[in-house]
């Protein structure tokens, strides 16, 4: 597999605050990945050394294949969560600025411009100042000025900040035609149902350490906990049904709705064998669902961070 950013055990320090200690990851390309933490733990220290803001004190950072240098700045785009743009000056004027301090021509940057402008609908905001706007209009002017030069490399630091869910579906969609394209993109959010929706990988740092990182996939595999949710259709007396299952099996909790003749309960089966008891239950009800819990990539996070700060 190739990769787009590899880190290899990358520090940094600010005075006596550690604000990343030796943090290793390797970054696919083509790929949409996560970077999580809580508030605090280094994602911005990691993202202003992409960027080249700021430098590691230890470490490496490879950009396909060679060290970090400052000819890799224009082919990376960034979208930070503090936003930049000069209030005053008209949308237009300041798109084009710019466009053309990431190497584009002035005629070359009004043709994508408008491209960009006429996708999301906005062509009438080209006259008007960028205070005259909302958090969520400025927004998306910020949003096609970090990938109107099309960077092999985005990092968007919460990008979905004040939009409403139309528009925030809007950018997701674009996001998702951006990778598609071949742009590899690094996310870094804490809205987990993001993070469910765009990201094949994650890593999660916390207190300036790696603790966590691979593919979603395999991630939540890994913390699978034999968990099932069933529901039945019961003729018998349910409080007796579940009784009768509690002295062989561990109930976790459980609802009936008399009504319906249903009977909700969630299972945990140490061995995750589902055999034993989907042939007991077959013979004495109707099964209508019988589905495995897989954690979100919330309970990951909560998860994780709980366990480390609990181990410490």
């Amino acid at each position: 597999m190739d990769h787009i950013l590899v880190a290899k055990d990358v520090s940094k320090s600010y005075g006596d605050h550690q604000a990343l200690r030796n943090i290793s990851l390797e970054i696919p390309e083509n790929c949409i990945y996560g970077l999580l933490g809580p508030n605090g733990a280094g994602k911005t220290t990691f993202i202003r050394i992409i960027n080249q803001i700021t430098y590691q004190d230890s470490g490496k950072v490879l950009f396909n294949g060679k060290s970090l240098a400052p000819e890799h700045i224009a082919l990376i785009g960034y979208l930070p969560e503090e936003r930049g743009l000069y209030k005053s000056m008209k949308v237009g004027d300041q798109a084009l600025y710019l466009a053309q301090l990431k190497g584009l021509s002035k005629s070359e940057a009004k043709k994508r411009l408008k491209y960009w402008f006429d996708r999301l609908d906005i062509g009438d905001w080209w006259g008007k100042k960028i205070q005259e706007l909302s958090k969520g209009m400025a927004q998306k002017i910020q949003f096609i000025v970090t990938i109107l030069h099309e960077p092999k490399l985005l990092i968007f630091d919460e990008p979905f900040s004040g939009f409403d869910p139309i528009n925030a579906n809007i950018i997701k969609d674009e996001i998702l035609q951006l990778k598609e394209k071949g742009t590899s993109i690094i996310f870094s959010t804490h809205r987990m149902e993001s993070v469910e929706e765009l990201c094949e990988y994650i890593a999660l740092i916390h207190n300036s350490e790696k603790i966590l990182d691979g593919k979603l996939s395999d991630i939540k595999k890994s913390y699978k906990n034999n968990i099932f949710n069933v529901g039945l259709q019961v003729d018998r007396d349910a409080q007796l049904f579940l009784d009768d299952l509690k002295t062989q099996f561990q109930i976790l909790s459980s609802q009936f709705y008399q009504q319906e003749c249903q009977l909700d309960f969630k299972v945990q089966l140490p061995s995750g064998n589902t055999t034993e008891i989907l042939t007991q239950l077959s013979k004495q009800a109707n099964i209508n669902r019988f589905e495995e819990t897989i954690p979100t990539a919330n309970d990951i996070f909560i998860q994780t961070v709980n366990k480390r700060d609990n181990g410490r």
